[in-house]
């Protein structure tokens, strides 16, 4: 069996930095969810984005999830999420006993589509919150979106766990909406394992946030609550990961971009197939390169032949709207995100992939192609 090829998997530095860091909390005795390394880690997120204030929390949907309790959704609201999205975004909606609907995607972003926004104030003009999702590391049209939502007064929230060193004109994604969320889930740009970040420019906010993060408890000589609280903190090792991790994000949005280019130039002529879109005003991570089969060969067919050589692959993200636990609630769109789920291959992106990997996987899938221009020869 030949060596296994991921899809996008954890990736420490070869200076070991995250090392250093987590040593240096087993040195101090902080084992525990605070600690040096956790208001660093803040800080030093919240610097390389560009935002005012940051909250290290225990996952990326625990940031979504604070996200909209700070923008204040609860039982009964309106919140407007991308279809083409991971359960994640759309999970902390329901926590709160509100009620999500999807938006559609367009072809030239693959994500939230304005028009579909549009739309959707049209039928629903008492919205809380909007999610926008920025997929795989593309930008969504963060001008048109933001001026939709604050012509209707809304909250924007932007999901940014794919794209953490994405810019959009030249503002990394996370920053450009009320609120930012970023992942450290292992296959993640960087990881801590699991744990995310909540970013914005309003400081109260992320204090307030960090007050829920931990029990939310009260200032005082006992134990005292008054307001719902989670167990919602990062640790201090976890969060010396991230710190270490940090050190290394622009070389792992090189690489990134090397994979993405390498599939650009081996397989962009084969029939029918494209890749994501790249825009002008954006700067992608390319978190993980995927492409769009529109010929005879079909996604399974190429995820069927790489998994037999024991490489990873992925469909694109199945929408939300079609996921049996959401299928009741609303859909605004043109059916732009099924085609994109239904033609859509996610190849391996993985930052440790050597040359002789990424052209193991792009003869595999030529292999598919040659195939199937010999069965229609031959008939």
């Amino acid at each position: 069996m030949k060596d296994r090829i991921f899809l996008s998997s954890p990736h420490m530095s070869d200076e070991g930095y995250e090392k250093l860091y987590v040593q240096e909390a087993f040195d101090t005795n902080w084992i525990a969810p605070l600690g040096e390394n956790v208001n660093e880690f803040e800080r030093e997120l919240a610097l390389n984005v560009g935002s005012e204030a940051a909250a290290a929390l225990s996952s990326g949907t625990a940031a979504i999830h604070l996200a909209l309790i700070a923008a204040g959704v609860g039982q009964g609201d309106i919140v407007f999420c991308p279809t083409l999205t991971f359960s994640a975004t759309a999970n902390p909606i329901i926590y709160q006993s509100a009620i999500p609907v999807f938006i559609d995607s367009d072809f030239e972003t693959w994500n939230m589509c304005p028009e579909a926004l549009e739309e959707a104030f049209t039928k629903y003009p008492h919205v809380k919150a909007v999610i926008v999702v920025h997929l795989y590391g593309l930008s969504a049209d963060m001008d048109r979106i933001t001026e939709i939502c604050k012509k209707h007064n809304v909250i924007l929230i932007e999901d940014a766990a794919e794209s953490l060193g994405t810019y959009y004109k030249g503002r990394q994604t996370g920053t450009i909406g009320d609120y930012g969320i970023f992942s450290f889930n292992g296959n993640k740009i960087i990881t801590t394992s699991g744990g995310g970040m909540l970013v914005s420019n309003n400081e109260e906010k992320i204090k307030k946030a960090r007050f829920w993060a931990t029990q939310s408890r009260d200032q005082a000589r006992h134990y005292q609550h008054s307001e719902l609280g989670f167990n919602y903190r990062m640790s201090n090792i976890v969060a010396g990961i991230g710190r270490g991790q940090l050190k290394v994000l622009e070389q792992r949005v090189e690489k990134k971009k090397e994979i993405y280019a390498f599939y650009k130039q081996e397989l962009e002529g084969l029939d029918g197939v494209e890749f994501m879109p790249n825009n002008t005003w954006d700067n992608p991570n390319y978190w993980l390169s995927s492409i769009i089969l529109n010929g005879i060969v079909r996604p399974y067919d190429v995820m069927e032949v790489l998994e037999k050589e024991n490489i990873e692959s992925r469909p694109v993200w199945k929408p939300m709207h079609m996921q049996p636990y959401f299928k009741d609630f609303d859909f605004i769109g043109r059916g732009v995100a099924e085609k994109l789920f239904e033609n859509g291959v996610c190849l391996p992106s993985d930052t440790k992939m050597t040359l002789e990997d990424l052209s193991r996987v792009v003869e595999t899938i030529k292999s598919v192609f040659n195939s199937r221009e010999e069965v229609i020869v031959r008939v």
